[in-house]
């Protein structure tokens, strides 16, 4: 039988779309935990996790990771559920639209 290329199989495994890390924990030598913890009442020693994938987070400077981190931390776990948080800052418009003299 054939495995499947999409899908889940895609998001989670190795490759391109594949291979979450947790850009909060990192290693020595610029490596980064796989993304997770084991538990979140207190038995985990773990913060909350940002996972990103691999490829995107070597691409990220130091400083955007600890900005995406620090913004998903934040936002909290209402309800017990994960808050989705963006990886990156949109950068905001000026009301009129236009952009600011240097």
């Amino acid at each position: 039988m054939a495995k499947p290329k999409g899908g889940l199989t895609a998001w989670f495994g190795k490759g391109k779309k594949g291979d979450w890390v947790d850009i909060g924990a990192p290693k020595k030598k610029g490596k980064f935990q796989k993304c997770g913890r084991k538990s979140a009442k207190g038995k985990s020693k773990r913060k909350y996790p940002k996972c990103v994938p691999r490829s995107k987070a070597r691409s990220m400077t130091p400083a955007q990771r600890r900005s995406a981190v620090r913004r998903k931390r934040a936002a909290g776990n209402p309800g017990g559920k994960p808050r989705n948080v963006r990886t990156f800052v949109r950068k905001k418009r000026r009301a009129n639209g236009k952009k600011k003299k240097s």
